[in-house]
């Protein structure tokens, strides 16, 4: 699945090395929930490291745009539905995945690897034809907001 040679599948045996982005939450769950996430089938975890520490890791899961969602925002329908062929316009849903954790070790800030991931997540499951996957949806703490705009995902 990876196009870098460092991105891997966190697996239930494999020792994460060290990692820090500065968010004790996102810490926690690289460390203590996503190995547990996993054997839930609640979220896949992907690390991307070098030979001595974690330089970030995500998270992603299943999702779906609900069409309803989508009709109770009138500006949010236009642009939901621009791309979609006429046809499929009347889904009750789409298919989505949601990135569910994402994070950049604290000494990696501001040298773009966010960027590089989140287009690697976006070849991925968009342009690849592994899963149907319409859209990517992301919940995000209140001071990484910026960090997705720049990266094209607008407010649903």
């Amino acid at each position: 699945m990876s196009e870098y040679p460092y991105v891997i599948r966190l697996s239930a045996d494999y020792s994460i090395k060290p990692f820090d982005c500065g968010n004790a939450d996102l810490n926690e769950f690289l460390f203590k929930d996503a190995v547990e996430h996993a054997k839930e089938l609640l979220a896949v975890t992907y690390l991307f490291e070098e030979e001595d520490c974690t330089k970030a890791y995500f998270s992603v899961l299943n999702d779906s745009v609900r069409r309803l969602d989508a009709d109770s925002v009138n500006l949010f329908k236009k642009k939901l539905l621009h791309d979609i062929p006429h046809k499929k316009r009347s889904y009750h849903s789409y298919p989505a995945v949601k990135i569910g954790r994402f994070a950049v070790h604290k000494d990696f800030h501001n040298n773009n690897i966010g960027t590089e991931l989140m287009d690697y997540i976006k070849r991925i499951f968009l342009d690849s034809d592994i899963a149907g996957c319409r859209f990517i949806t992301v919940d995000s703490y209140g001071d990484s907001v910026g960090f997705y705009l720049k990266n094209g995902f607008d407010f649903l």
